[in-house]
């Protein structure tokens, strides 16, 4: 059980139906199609859709209450006893409800944000935490003004610690987000390049994830990517700890080493870890999870087991088996230039493959910069790769700008995707790699899907 109606009339006090009664709820709910017994219904209203409109519905699967927007006439289908709460705005209802019952629970608050990077920390944070504590942490991309709420809204009473994904796409968002949650502890992963064309520059960016301080706790420990200049002015915050592998950081990460399935990393304690993931970039991310680990006495030996424990969400990096025997590195979740220069610097240093393939699509959201930055991920490319395959709108700057650099990789680009498959069929044998790597819009999953054993 999460609360009752009466616990939610002292919070709501304009209410009708028997709300006082202790009417048990046990999920909150915004999407009426969901079968959830004992639920509250949340109607949320969008652009184009008004959740209003679908409370039997959601009568009908289990909500025994409901949040309502003032003014909004009742359908006369809701009983009359039917416990209904009303509030200016459902969303921001949902806020307020997150935001109170988050007090009533009480956990441990860890706020993760950041251009790249923060889903696969805030797996690393989850895995670190639930060594040690009742853990409950954002699943999926459950990280925006909604989700947010929601995930706030699903965790168990008696969780301990809480780890919260940050996402955002404008001004304003993380300052909500963060007031929201009131975190103890927050992570700021990186400034990149995502959402640029909203933010206008990798200043502005920088300015959107700085917004997660206005809602720390007195005291919080921030801790930030040491290596981005665009953080330095975090240095007037009292309680800062960066990391990164510039040796002005206050925890410097050196002896990175690659092998085919790990990473293996050391620390300026001189304490060595290793984190299940492939490259220099997770060694940093790594990092953020073992400082929160030591600050919150998780000794040394469940540290390093805990990374080694890591459920990743899926198609982050995720290394699989194609057809006649290639490895398939599936990173098609989303892509900003910076992850991608990552990925594919992580496949230069992989040993043990004849060939080694970049099928690169585009990055969405780039604005007036794309050409500029999908540019620059041509820079990272050298004679060890052996073709570049981009597909899209805009990707196929990428593979010009390799050909006009002269050698001889292989370059195409392709706008159908059987085209692409067809070229990529020579490559499919046990001693090559082959990465994909492109923003969610791209759906490059359908692509894997077809070269999979």
């Amino acid at each position: 059980m999460l609360f009752t109606t009466n616990w939610l009339s002292e919070r709501f006090t304009d209410f009708q139906g028997d709300a006082k009664n202790l009417i048990q709820i046990d999920a909150v709910n915004t999407d009426s199609r969901v079968q959830i017994k004992k639920s509250l219904f949340v109607p949320i209203v969008g652009d184009n859709f008004d959740g209003h409109h679908y409370v039997k519905q959601a009568i009908n699967n289990g909500a025994v209450a409901v949040l309502w927007e003032k003014g909004r006439s009742l359908p006369t289908l809701i009983p009359t006893d039917f416990p209904v709460f009303f509030v200016e705005d459902t969303t921001t209802g949902l806020q307020q409800l997150a935001t109170n019952y988050l007090d009533d629970v009480n956990p441990i608050v860890i706020g993760i944000t950041g251009s790249n990077g923060k889903t696969t920390t805030k797996d690393l944070v989850a895995a670190m935490m639930k060594s040690t504590y009742i853990t409950h942490y954002t699943n999926g991309n459950f990280n925006n003004h909604i989700g947010l709420p929601l995930t706030i809204l699903s965790m168990k009473k008696n969780t301990e610690v809480l780890v919260l994904e940050m996402g955002m796409s404008g001004f304003g968002e993380i300052d909500l987000l963060s007031k929201i949650a009131k975190p103890d502890y927050a992570i700021i992963t990186n400034i990149g390049e995502s959402h640029i064309e909203f933010l206008g520059s990798r200043e502005g960016i920088a300015k959107a994830k700085l917004e997660i301080i206005n809602g720390l706790k007195e005291k919080a420990l921030l801790i930030i990517d040491g290596d981005e200049p665009l953080l330095n002015q975090l240095n007037t915050y009292s309680n800062t700890v960066s990391c990164g592998f510039n040796n002005d950081n206050d925890v410097i990460i050196s002896n990175v080493n690659l092998s085919l399935q790990a990473t293996s990393f050391k620390l300026s304690d001189e304490t060595n870890y290793v984190v299940p993931l492939l490259g220099k970039h997770h060694a940093k991310n790594a990092t953020y999870a073992i400082i929160l680990g030591e600050r919150l006495g998780i000794n040394l030996s469940t540290r390093k087991s805990a990374l080694l424990s890591l459920e990743q969400t899926s198609m982050r990096f995720e290394l699989m088996e194609g057809r006649g025997g290639a490895s398939i590195i599936n990173d098609a979740y989303n892509a900003s230039p910076t992850s991608m220069k990552a990925a594919i610097e992580v496949v230069k240093q992989m040993k043990g493959f004849k060939s080694k393939v970049l099928v690169l699509g585009d990055v969405l959201e780039l604005g007036e910069h794309s050409e500029q930055l999908h540019r620059s991920i041509a820079e990272v490319i050298d004679s060890s790769i052996n073709a570049v395959f981009t597909y899209g709108d805009h990707s196929e700057v990428i593979s010009n700008a390799v050909m006009e650099k002269g050698g001889e990789i292989r370059c195409k680009h392709f706008t159908e995707k059987a085209s692409l498959l067809k070229a990529l069929e020579p490559y499919l044998e046990k001693e090559s790699i082959v990465l994909f790597k492109a923003s969610r819009g791209l759906h490059f999953e359908t692509l894997i899907k077809e070269i999979l054993n």
